[in-house]
């Protein structure tokens, strides 16, 4: 079975879905790995590093399309816009595609995965289970997410963020609130920590508490009713707009006493909840910084728009939609390393061996044999059909 690494092609994607290091323990499968040249160039893995692992290089794009079973990508149709539905056309029947897809965002995309005869698996939906924790490319990046976004915010804050004690006077800390302490929020806070900010949290699940404290954080209790506040799955679930409107107006106050907001709340396919509006930002000092993690779904600021820079009253706003691409080498490291796992879960006696009696299989299959069969991706195809 012949596993094949294309070149990534979305605009800014610098990550690859295999590393070399991976490389052998797909051989040890008996797997044969073909990388398009210069696949994992960007992210800092030169062709010769992964024919020294074992791997073949491919004579072009269109030979590797031409020759896999199974395609790993980063980014595959779906979540590689206009490059991914081009990758599509090219796609044959009875091979399959392992990758990031946003079948809850694009289940369109999906369905025309399926009508190609074309088998996927969508590292988004990695079940939240202890078996599966070593495949949880969201968790992955989240992490990644939520470290760059204190780097970026302390770039552009025209503060430093720890105390210090100098000959002309002492300096205050930095005022940080996160926004939602889920992986990437979690991980924003203990790097605010590190370099020495004041740091307040809120989640909508009162649970979550004492991981924020744990990090040496402030949670930030609001007096609202939050018992419908996650799914089974431990995501956040969405919340209808009277509740978000009460969020807010408690959440003021401390926004306004930040000089650096970080947002990191997202609902799995759907578009990003409000949480900080206009009024909120104009409320804020001037010189604070607003970091919003959740711009590729539309942002949690009100004034965010993705992949911009904007300063409004003073108040810079950050929209970045992929940090996890600004860090390749580590991110494709950590990538690799959850597609391979879910690769080798799924193969027995060198063949893909689908057990759909097996959670992480059923959970992550979105088509095979013509069509869309993950449950949720079917009731979104059925409910705009």
């Amino acid at each position: 079975m012949i596993i094949g690494v294309p070149k990534e092609l979305f605009p800014g994607e610098r990550r690859v879905a295999l590393v070399p290091s991976i490389v052998p323990s797909l051989t040890k499968a008996s797997l044969d790995v073909l990388v398009e040249p210069s696949a994992g160039e960007s992210a800092g893995f030169p062709d010769q590093a992964y024919v020294e692992k074992g791997a073949r290089i491919a004579s072009s794009r269109e030979q590797l399309f031409s020759d896999v079973d199974v395609l790993l990508q980063v980014r595959s149709p779906g979540a590689a816009g206009n490059t991914g539905l081009a990758d599509l056309e090219t796609l044959q029947a009875n091979q399959t595609i392992i990758g990031f897809s946003d079948p809850l965002g694009e289940p369109a995309v999906a369905e025309r995965v399926a009508a190609k005869g074309v088998r996927s698996f969508s590292m988004e939906l990695i079940p939240r289970i202890t078996r599966a924790q070593s495949m949880d490319a969201l968790s992955s990046m989240a992490t990644i997410a939520g470290y760059k976004a204190v780097l970026l915010a302390a770039e552009t804050l025209p503060r430093m963020f720890p105390m210090m004690m100098t000959a002309a006077g002492t300096i205050t800390p930095a005022r940080v609130f996160v926004v939602g302490a889920g992986v990437a929020g979690l991980q924003a806070i203990a790097s605010a920590r590190r370099l020495g900010a004041r740091v307040e949290a809120y989640d909508v699940r009162p649970a979550v508490q004492e991981q924020v404290e744990s990090l040496g954080a402030t949670f930030v209790e609001l007096p609202l009713d939050t018992s419908a506040s996650e799914d089974a799955g431990g995501y956040a679930k969405a919340q209808d707009e009277s509740f978000l409107e009460r969020q807010r107006e408690m959440m003021t106050r401390v926004v306004a006493n930040s000089d650096v907001v970080i947002t990191t709340a997202l609902i799995p396919g759907k578009t990003a909840p409000i949480l900080v509006t206009k009024n909120m930002v104009a409320g804020m000092d001037p010189g604070a910084v607003v970091v919003d993690l959740a711009a590729e779904r539309g942002g949690n600021c009100e004034a965010t728009q993705a992949d911009e820079v904007i300063v409004t009253n003073g108040v810079t706003i950050l929209g970045p939609s992929n940090l996890p691409a600004t860090v390749p080498y580590h991110a494709s490291q950590m990538y690799a390393k959850n597609i391979s796992t879910l690769l080798l879960h799924l193969v027995k006696d060198h063949a893909l061996t689908l057990d759909l009696d097996d959670e992480i299989t059923a959970g992550t299959l979105v088509s095979q044999n013509g069509e869309v069969v993950h449950p949720r991706v079917k009731e979104l195809l059925q409910s705009v059909s």
